[in-house]
């Protein structure tokens, strides 16, 4: 039996194609969600709209410190383990779930399977950096996504024996479900957007967002865009962002926020963008699979293989990089290859997994 331990939307998404294995195999498996992002009431349309089947268990541990939210998560799994005995554990990112999950399965000596292991910031400021690095060395199976991710992984001593190289499951996710939400609807013509005519934005890091200073300058760089192309800039603002635009008394000025958008939707609204600028690690892979230039945000990035192959470049929270690399990313050949695999990742992890990495 497989156990799927999964706690937010985009470890929901990445675990889709291996939820859809494990059904198409016939596989005996359940999904334990966590709740670390929102309840799973409010994540029933993200499993309905991907057409995943319900979670056997729900934790629903909500928000917290980091201790509190871990030992919340931990303290159920270990419950759910005990309980149903599975053969092994898969877990996928870098989440708090993620570390407990993989923590409860070990310390009951069940194989844990780490989907997207080996990635590395090289910062450990990052909590997200801490979790995906403590999960590795516990982990069981290890399935890297790139070439590079299994360098890093044997670089901390990690068995090579232990390490897969997949590719990613992001890339059937986003080729699985891409071609359905063009047949559910077209969210272009509900915006009254043309292809390749806005920009697309999404920040919700807490380094960003929770400091004042960076959030003003992610803001007065989008807007400095908007006034240069004179195109619109549209923002699905997470509910912790507009929380702390509010709370500083920042302005979005032309920047056009929506409400936070399901997966389908994002991702026609990502796959027609003229750019894309995001903190977002998923989104790096996102826009590079699809073709379309990416911005990031941030100082540093677990996904170097996006500007290796030229689909992204990093850029901080200044606003006149924001701008120029802009301009810059805009004038690149989008031709580069995809770095993240064939979309066959999902049926390799299920059949490791259930062969005992064999």
């Amino acid at each position: 039996m497989i156990a799927v331990i999964l706690g937010t939307r985009p470890e929901i998404i990445k675990m889709s194609p291996i939820i859809r294995e494990c059904e198409r195999q016939n596989i005996n498996y359940f999904i334990l969600h966590t709740g670390q992002h929102y309840s799973y009431e409010m994540d029933r349309t993200f499993f309905e709209e991907l057409g995943l089947p319900e979670p056997t268990y729900n934790l629903d541990v909500g928000s917290g410190t980091h201790a509190e939210q871990t030992g919340k998560i931990l303290a159920g799994v270990e419950k759910a383990l005990m309980r149903e005995k599975p053969d092994v554990v898969l877990v996928q990112g870098d989440t708090n779930t993620v570390l407990a999950g993989a923590l409860a399965a070990a310390k009951l000596h069940i194989k844990v399977g780490h989907v997207e292991a080996g990635l590395r910031s090289l910062d450990r400021r990052m909590p997200e950096e801490i979790n995906r690095v403590m999960t590795d060395h516990i982990s069981d199976y290890l399935f890297a996504p790139t070439g590079e991710a299994r360098q890093n992984l044997m670089r901390e001593g990690i068995d090579e024996k232990k390490i897969f190289i997949t590719g990613n499951t992001i890339v059937d996710a986003v080729y699985q479900n891409l071609e359905i939400s063009r047949r559910k609807g077209n969210v272009l013509k509900e915006f009254g957007l043309k292809p390749k005519d806005y920009f697309l934005v999404t920040s919700h890091r807490a380094e960003n967002v929770d400091s004042k200073e960076r959030l003003k300058e992610i803001l007065k760089g989008l807007n400095l865009i908007q006034k240069e192309f004179s195109l619109p800039v549209i923002f699905p603002a997470h509910p912790r962002t507009v929380k702390r635009i509010d709370e500083f008394g920042l302005s979005l000025s032309n920047i056009r926020k929506t409400e936070p958008l399901g997966f389908m939707d994002f991702l026609q609204l990502e796959a027609n963008a003229k750019l894309v600028l995001t903190d977002s690690g998923g989104v790096q892979e996102e826009t590079c699979i699809l073709g379309v230039p990416c911005v990031t945000l941030r100082n540093n990035t677990e996904r170097p293989e996006t500007l290796e192959v030229g689909s992204n470049i990093l850029v901080g929270t200044d606003s006149n990089r924001m701008l120029m690399a802009t301009h810059e990313m805009m004038a690149r050949n989008t031709g580069w290859a995809n770095p993240f695999g064939d979309a066959n990742a999902g049926k390799q992890i299920v059949e490791l997994s259930n062969n005992g990495g064999s």
